[in-house]
């Protein structure tokens, strides 16, 4: 963490908001435009302009794709686990 920020202002589906993170402005910024790319991209494809509809289905997106990063997490966690055990019978094998 970067530390208290100033805040940002960010527009997010055509409103404008005073944020502050500890991360920084440009990821401030960055968060902001992810939040309003996907907005959109629902809007288009629902043909829904409600924007607290679209924050809602916004915020399941997200929500998915932490909750599939978090999988990823936990399965590759487990194979390196595996992977050192096995490596370090290996060298134990090879020092004996």
């Amino acid at each position: 963490m970067i530390g208290p920020s100033k805040g940002v202002r960010v527009e997010i589906y055509d409103r404008v908001y005073q944020l502050r993170s500890g991360e920084g402005e440009a990821y401030t910024r960055r968060l902001a435009q992810s939040v309003d790319t996907i907005m959109r991209s629902i809007a288009e494809k629902t043909q829904t302009y409600d924007s607290l509809r679209l924050a809602v289905l916004a915020a399941i997106h997200f929500a998915d794709e932490c909750e599939r990063s978090r999988e990823r997490y936990e399965t590759l966690s487990a194979a390196v686990s595996e992977k050192s055990v096995a490596f370090r019978e290996a060298l134990e094998r090879a020092a004996d």
